[in-house]
């Protein structure tokens, strides 16, 4: 989502009587109830929230549900293509995703900088709601604290999910087997270039907007089309080269990759080469491969191709006989082993 978006609606408590948010916001009082009562539950109000209860009563049929959890502490708190409060949903959508679930119902809970201005707070609460209902999620419980300035920098979302899972599949690192084709959504690394480029004021020919974005509608259409998917990671924090090191080591699969055949924009290139960054590394937001059989590669790229998030779906690797290790063959023959970095290489960047 563009942090662009019309924002629209003004913010229900009177921002020249309260222009920024106070520890008083964080405490039991009525300033505290204001913030609850007049900002975020009329925005995110549906069944299970007006309850106004310590939690959600929540239904389900589904014989088995997926939970995760997940906090952002990204800086700055918007940026190109996204903020802090679309990646917060889309991260935890994504993330249901990925075990093979629809994310179905989300919490929501905001540790708060004092002096936070309450425009800002209504901005990204406002990106919160539009993010859920682009994803197709209810925020269905939540809350807020308030700590003191200059203990909190800005603003921190921590966020939960469920999700249910409908199928037989063991959608898992576990799954994956010989031979198994690895099938990447579209081009890497514009998430992190675009933060770190807004954060550091670096400018480039044009401007680079992350790739935030809710993976679960494309995970669905491969599951509708009844592709036999073995294994599904979304490619954040580390990016690709991270993602593929945690699968070899805990299926004890030996994976490699076709480097020439990942896609990478030339701007994105670019600023990796000039920034001293391998763009395998690089975090994403909107970008996953799927571990599937060689005979089911082709549906599943077609599959993938047919939604707006998969135009650029391509195959980039295999699982193969041998040691557990993630090697990467250039266009000469030649190959080098990949592993994660000991640090991280672009920090603060979810």
């Amino acid at each position: 989502m563009n942090n662009k978006a019309n924002f629209h609606l003004s913010c229900p408590i009177p921002i020249s009587r309260y222009p920024r948010v106070t520890m008083a916001h964080g405490g039991g009082g009525r300033l505290s109830h204001q913030l609850i009562a007049e900002m975020f539950q009329p925005l995110f109000a549906n069944e299970f929230s007006k309850a106004e209860h310590d939690g959600a009563l929540l239904p389900t049929t589904s014989k088995n549900i997926a939970f995760t959890t997940d906090s952002h502490v990204i800086r700055p708190l918007f940026f190109p293509g996204g903020d802090i409060g679309s990646l917060a949903v889309y991260g935890t959508v994504n993330d249901l995703a990925m075990c093979g679930a629809k994310p179905l119902y989300l919490s929501l809970s905001l540790i708060i900088e004092e002096g936070l201005p309450m425009e800002t707070l209504w901005r990204i609460a406002q990106s919160i709601k539009t993010a859920a209902e682009t994803a197709g999620v209810r925020i269905v419980t939540g809350d807020t604290k308030v700590v003191n300035r200059a203990t909190g920098d800005e603003l921190f979302i921590n966020t939960a999910g469920i999700g249910a899972i409908d199928h037989a599949l063991a959608i898992q690192p576990s799954s994956i087997q010989s031979g198994d084709q690895i099938i990447l959504n579209g081009d890497l690394g514009r998430h992190g270039i675009a933060v770190l480029a807004h954060r550091e004021g670096l400018a480039f020919e044009s401007e680079i907007e992350s790739d935030c974005a809710p993976l679960n509608g494309i995970v669905q259409a491969l599951l509708q089309a009844r592709i036999p998917i073995h294994c599904l990671r979304d490619l954040t924090r580390g990016g690709l080269v991270s993602a593929l090191v945690e699968i070899a080591t805990t299926s004890g699969k030996r994976i490699e990759l076709n480097e020439p055949a990942i896609p990478v924009r030339e701007d994105i290139r670019g600023a990796c080469e000039i920034l001293g960054f391998d763009p395998l590394f690089v975090a994403n937001e909107g970008r996953f491969i799927a571990f599937v059989p060689p005979d089911s590669a082709a549906a599943a790229i077609e599959t993938m191709r047919a939604h707006p998030l998969g135009a650029g779906a391509v195959q980039i690797g295999q699982v193969t006989e041998g040691e557990a290790r993630v090697l990467a063959r250039n266009i000469f023959g030649g190959s080098r082993i990949l592993d994660m970095f000991s640090g991280e290489q672009l920090p603060r960047i979810c």
